[in-house]
Formats: C-alpha cells, structure tokens, sequence
C-alpha cells in the first residue's frame, strides 16, 4: 500500500510552520487514541500513520530531506519508526503534550522532591499592627540531617546509581505498539538509591528539630495578612530544596476600637447631661496618646467626629487613615427620688423645640392614621 503524503495526513499545507505542525498533530493524535477509539483497527492505523508522519516532518533535517526526495528519504528504517516505533513514538509524546501540560517531564535527577510547606498561625495587637514589630518564633520542622549533610548515606559512603532506571528516575512499559513511562518504583524518581543509610536520621537525609525564626511584620498590617518565608519550611529528602514557610497573621480584638481599613472607630457612650449641655472627653489613640473631644450641646446618638490621621498607617505608604469617635448618649437609670423631680419638672416644662425629632415624627404618625 502506498503512503499518503504526510503533509496530506497531519492536514497542512507545505508552508505551515512548526506550531501549526504540532496543533494539527495533537488534534489528531487526539481523535486516534486506542483509549479514545475502544480496539478499533482504523483508528489504531492512523493514530500509527499520523505518528509517524509528525516525527518525520517535526525535525528540520528530516522536513527538508522530506521535501527534496519524498518517502524516499526514509527509506531502510532513516526515520526512526522501522526500528524502535515505541520509543520514537514516546518522546512524540514528551514534545506535544509535554509542552501543553506545562513543560516537558525531566529526569529523576533534577525533579528532586520539594521539601512541605509549613503553616504557623500567629496573633497579634492592633497596637502591633499599627507599629509594626519583629517577631521571634520557633517553628517545629525537619531540617537537613547534620551527620550526613541530607545525603541521607553514612558520612562515608555516596548515593549508588539506581539500577532500575539507571539513573534516569524513570522506566519505560511497552503496550502494543507505544509505550508508557512512568516514576522509577525502586529510587522514586530520584535517580539514586542508598546503599548505606546514614544512622541519625535513618536515610532520609532530615532531622526534626525546633528552629528560631525572626519575622519582620511590617507597620498598617491587616488582619488576615500571609507572610511568606522562602525556604523556611521543611527540608526536602536526601538535599532536596526546602519548602516555605507561611505566617498567618490575626489581630486580636481591642478594648476600645474596632477597625476597618486604615481608619479606627471607637464608640463613647455620654451622659444626657453632657449630651445636653455639650461638654467634652478624652479618648485614648491607637499611638498610645490621648485625645480630647469636644461635644457641642444638643448631640444626638451616632454623631460621629473625625480626628484626622488618628488611624492606621497605610502597609508601605506614608498614608494615615482617620479616627471616628461615635457618641451615644446613655439614658439614666436607678434614679433617686430627687432625680425623677427633676425629670417630670423638665417634661412638663418642656416644648416641641426641646425635642423636634420626636415631635416631627408622632406628628407624622398621628397624620398617617388619620389620612
């Protein structure tokens, strides 16, 4: 049977660059698959013709001697297929959808297993977060085993070769006509095995132990806040990277202000008479200060006064947010008898202009039953 053009297989034109060769290829790599095709023959036949042609035309050399002399160039097994089909077809494999799942797997050598992340939940002041502060922590983790230097071998001796996947940190299964690699089961894609386990730390190459660590919290921190430490977590097996380490930050609540944002807000409660005659306070602010408020006579509840650049500082800015201070006007209670005189005194005597909310308001109640 005579092959088709294997521009004609992989549906693109002569001209077409190499990214439009491997879309083309993996759409139809895709429609092919035996998984995808249940047994089917056909599909099996051009899932193998649609391989083979993409191998030919994706290396520039082969593309031109393709060009130039046709399926002559290939001839006597020149392209790779008439030999070892399963091992061309699977780095086939390693050079499309490597690229789409994000990058091309790489041996057992250099994808070493990452060390974990660790988390340390922390609660500070609001006056912490407002002056910002450095922390000394101790965080409980695995660190490099000191005896071997995280070899995890006897002082010694060295990691052997695996002899599985001979250093590479990967086998290979054949299935029909492909193959399937998967991780080494004997080294774990490490590439390497340990012939002679160093004793402290049993092979392993780590040691838990708790660790000192200075943590700078920066002034206008909010709640809520990730602090991350690059390589501060648990050390990786056998000298592999560590992980990070993650602080998360908790304000804790405060006596007197509640906040939101950069700005503070702190509720007074006020006597009628203040709220009456008008007065003032003193406030404590978030600098450890005080301030002093003064109340205008005939202040109602949840008037609010701004103290400009009382608040928070804004985290990495010269930026001050503001202080709200809101009043409420507490109504008496456990009154003496002389007192409750002077109450009823002050209600008969009393005039809509003493109370005009109040007033306003039945006013409208009493035409809204009446309409």
């Amino acid at each position: 049977m005579e092959k088709r053009d294997f521009y004609e297989v992989l549906g693109v034109g002569r001209s077409c660059d190499e990214r439009d060769l491997k879309l083309a290829y993996r759409k139809l790599a895709m429609k092919y698959h035996p998984d995808r095709n249940n047994g089917d023959a056909t599909a099996e036949v051009k899932f193998k013709e649609v391989n083979e042609a993409y191998e030919s035309l994706r290396d520039p050399q082969k593309r031109a001697a393709y060009d130039r002399f046709g399926h002559a160039a290939f001839e006597n097994g020149a392209n790779g297929f008439n030999g070892d089909f399963a091992s061309s077809m699977s780095n086939v494999f390693d050079d499309i959808f490597g690229d789409f799942m994000g990058g091309r797997r790489s041996s057992g050598r250099s994808s070493r297993e990452r060390g974990s992340d660790l988390r340390y939940n922390m609660e500070i002041t609001l006056e912490e977060a407002y002056a910002g502060k450095t922390a000394e922590i101790e965080v409980p983790t695995k660190v490099s085993c000191s005896t071997c230097s995280g070899s995890g071998s006897r002082p010694d001796s060295s990691p052997k070769v695996c002899p599985s996947c001979e250093g590479h940190g990967r086998v290979r299964a054949a299935q029909g006509f492909f193959s399937i690699e998967r991780t080494c089961p004997t080294c774990h894609g490490r590439g390497e095995v340990i012939a002679d386990p160093c004793v402290a730390c049993n092979g392993s190459g780590r040691a838990t132990e708790e660790r000192k660590l200075s943590v700078n919290i920066p002034a206008g921190i909010e709640d809520g806040t990730r602090i991350r430490l690059a390589g501060e977590g648990e050390a990786g097996l056998r000298g592999s990277p560590a992980g990070d380490l993650y602080i998360f930050l908790s304000i804790g609540p405060h006596e007197f202000f509640q906040r939101d944002g950069a700005d503070i807000f702190c509720r007074v409660p006020i006597s009628v008479t203040t709220a009456a005659l008008g007065g003032g306070f003193e406030v404590p602010t978030i600098n450890g200060g005080k301030t002093r408020v003064k109340v205008p006579e005939g202040v109602q509840t949840g008037k609010q006064f701004r103290l400009k650049s009382k608040g928070m500082p804004v985290m990495r800015t010269t930026k001050v947010g503001d202080m709200y201070i809101q009043v409420v006007v507490e109504t008496p209670r456990n009154l003496s008898r002389r007192q409750r005189e002077l109450l009823e005194e002050f209600e008969q005597g009393s005039s809509a202009e003493n109370n005009p909310e109040s007033t306003g308001f039945f006013a409208r109640v009493r035409d809204f039953f009446s309409a």
